[in-house]
């Protein structure tokens, strides 16, 4: 797969559903005033280093520090610790561990509100940052999960499956059961995440109603919003019975697996170590783009049943530096650092400036004597002012 196509796989909608799972609470910390404390998942952001570890250019941190500078005459200090899982991130700040601003997933930013651990962005702070370049199909839907006054998304993307084409075949990976074939075993790896795991026990469990709802969808029987609700009702399943099958279902998985992983697995399926990985769709074209460099083909695959959207986004814990967090993250909304992410860390950004949409016509036209598929992204950028190639405004 052409690797500036690949990464146009995290743009795309499928018949997919926002999968949630729905401590105390911290005293108040004192903070050095013009010292920021980021608490981020590992590679989630441009750090200036090339693949070999050498510094190569400013990273996103230090140019916010330029630029905190040149605006303020402030001289501010970045701590920037990272975590592997958004588990183990809640972890650390439970037992006491302080940090101004973190970037959990969205089913821990649930739990985090539920159990009044973050900080209200101050009022009219993010107006001309984050809110003036989101897209407004993220706002909205961090507006419908009651998000807007907490969190501000960062990435989001799919959960599906990366593979080798010369080893796994393209008809089994459309469907999740490819991960329980034993003509498979040993070649495998999945996510070693209680909310992804569970997620695809659950497509498994339940996919020939899952593929019914899909096939009434296809044939007009049911509405998109009906599709989507269908399936976003079996993804939410945590009944006992749910329970008992997926834990009877993953049981016999670890049976099948090459073992558990968080991020190793994007560059075991390039070494050849495993053939097939429970992946994000960022890690995917990591993945891909490292593999074309080495002549392996890799691909990546949403199975039919369904899977989940997923978003990250930038909170600030009880007590935090209010201030240089929510400066920070205005900073990071800027379209051109947004882009100088995006292309590093290889997810999908959240905004919509004219330089992510101009980001995604050059992986379009990369290269132009290979077959591509038109894709409709105007839900992403309609209505935020962008001009396509013809010089129309994108409103609709």
């Amino acid at each position: 797969m052409n690797k500036h196509l690949s990464k146009l796989l995290c743009f795309l909608l499928v018949a997919i559903s926002l999968f949630t799972l729905t401590s105390c609470k911290k005293e108040e910390s004192s903070y050095d005033k013009n010292v920021l404390r980021i608490y981020n998942w590992q590679d989630y952001i441009d750090d200036g280093l090339d693949d070999d570890g050498n510094k190569v250019r400013l990273s996103v941190t230090e140019l916010w520090q330029q630029d905190f500078y040149n605006r303020t005459g402030r001289n501010v200090e970045v701590v920037y610790d990272t975590f592997e899982t958004p588990e183990i991130m809640l972890n650390q700040i439970k037992t006491g561990k302080e940090f101004d601003l973190i970037c959990p997933s969205d089913y821990t930013i649930q739990k985090m509100l539920k159990e009044d651990m973050l900080e209200p962005f101050d009022e009219g702070a993010l107006d001309d940052g984050y809110l003036k370049h989101v897209s407004p199909y993220l706002k909205d839907l961090f507006e419908e999960n009651g998000w807007t006054n907490y969190a501000a998304c960062y990435m989001w993307g799919t959960l599906g499956l990366i593979y080798n084409t010369d080893v796994i075949s393209e008809e089994d990976v459309m469907h999740w059961k490819v991960m329980w074939d034993e003509k498979y075993k040993g070649q495998i790896s999945t996510k070693d995440s209680v909310r992804d795991t569970y997620f695809m026990g659950v497509m498994y469990i339940y996919q020939e109603e899952l593929i019914e709802y899909r096939n009434q969808f296809i044939t007009g029987a049911i509405t998109p919003d009906e599709y989507n609700k269908k399936i976003n009702e079996i993804a939410n399943f945590t009944d006992d019975a749910t329970l008992r099958k997926v834990e009877e279902e993953l049981k016999k998985l670890k049976q099948n697996i090459f073992g558990l992983e968080v991020d190793s697995g994007k560059s075991d399926i390039v070494t050849g170590k495993i053939a097939m990985n429970l992946a994000w769709s960022g890690d995917a074209v990591y993945s891909m783009d490292l593999a074309d460099e080495e002549g392996i083909t890799l691909a990546y695959s949403v199975p039919e049943e369904g899977s989940n959207v997923w978003f990250d986004g930038w909170c600030m814990p009880k007590g935090a530096n209010i201030e240089l967090a929510q400066e920070f993250m205005n900073f990071l909304c800027d379209p051109k650092i947004a882009v100088q992410n995006m292309e590093y860390v290889g997810y999908t950004s959240a905004i919509a400036g004219q330089e992510l949409w101009d980001l995604v016509v050059d992986w379009y036209e990369a290269d132009e004597n290979e077959e591509t598929t038109d894709y409709d992204l105007t839900y992403f950028f309609k209505n935020t002012g962008i001009v396509d190639e013809d010089g129309n405004e994108m409103t609709n």
